[in-house]
């Protein structure tokens, strides 16, 4: 069985591909992105970890629901939005192999025995892996958005790796909301914020070593437009995750766009 290598993707604002927007191409690219996924692994996942930026706990939470449902967490968009099915299992196996391996490592977790997939697993994983055939389980943030305890839990997951497991994060390399909806519509100049920060997080991750690059990651406020790019960063940590558990391997870009204002990427580690 391949290695799965571990996947930092975005997703992308509510349920964007599945209506209308303007302008219409808007969300082209990072579908497309989303779309061509699978061919960039090297076998099929036998399930699926998700770290998403809408699940954010005191301690480390593993869902163990069989049959997760939906949970549409978002406001505003049209009706057909919250009709949208993905009927992917869950795995109580896999949850429980994920909190053995957290207790090993001194993480403490607990169970969601009734927790469905928030819209940062099921909007951006029905384009990429639209037959909803794989398992999947989430892992939640932890509140206080520590650094190096999110780098520490993806290390944690790194061994399900070598089972067929892709890890996978599922936040956006930019979420200034003012900045975003400033720019709905297009038509106005890249963000000059989501340029330095993107041009300070490809260097890190596709330049530095192992070792410099979590250190960096540790200290990203120090980045350039650091706090402009993440007023708050829940978006940004599941990268930090997907980083743990990429240990010593490097990262490739798999996607730069331009997206309402802002320049978002997508990255993996094999």
């Amino acid at each position: 069985m391949a290695s799965m290598p571990t996947l930092f993707i975005p997703h992308g604002g509510g349920p964007c591909f599945f209506m209308e927007w303007n302008p219409p191409d808007t969300w082209h690219s990072m579908a497309a992105y989303l779309r061509g996924v699978p061919d960039d692994l090297p076998d099929r996942p036998q399930a699926i970890i998700v770290i998403s930026a809408h699940w954010e706990s005191a301690t480390v939470t593993i869902q163990h629901n069989p049959s997760p449902p939906l949970l549409f967490d978002y406001q505003g968009f049209p009706a057909h939005t919250y009709q949208i099915t993905y009927p992917a299992a869950g795995s109580p196996q896999l949850a429980g192999r994920i909190a053995d391996l957290l207790t090993a490592a001194g993480i403490a977790s607990t169970f969601d025995f009734d927790r469905g997939f928030d819209h940062g697993v099921f909007v951006p994983l029905k384009i990429a892996f639209p037959a909803a055939d794989i398992p999947i389980v989430q892992v939640s943030l932890q509140a206080g958005f520590d650094p190096a305890g999110h780098l520490a839990l993806g290390r944690a997951l790194h061994p399900l790796r070598e089972e067929g497991v892709l890890i996978l994060g599922s936040g956006m390399s930019y979420h200034n909301m003012r900045t975003l909806m400033r720019n709905m519509h297009g038509g106005g100049p890249v963000a000059p914020d989501s340029e330095l920060f993107d041009a300070w997080l490809t260097e890190v991750l596709t330049r530095r070593t192992p070792a410099a690059r979590d250190q960096a990651l540790i200290n990203w406020e120090t980045a350039p437009a650091a706090r402009k790019a993440h007023p708050r960063e829940e978006h940004l940590l599941p990268l930090l995750v997907v980083c743990g558990a990429a240990a010593s391997e490097p990262g490739k870009k798999m996607l730069s766009d331009t997206v309402m204002g802002a320049m978002e990427s997508a990255f993996q580690f094999n």
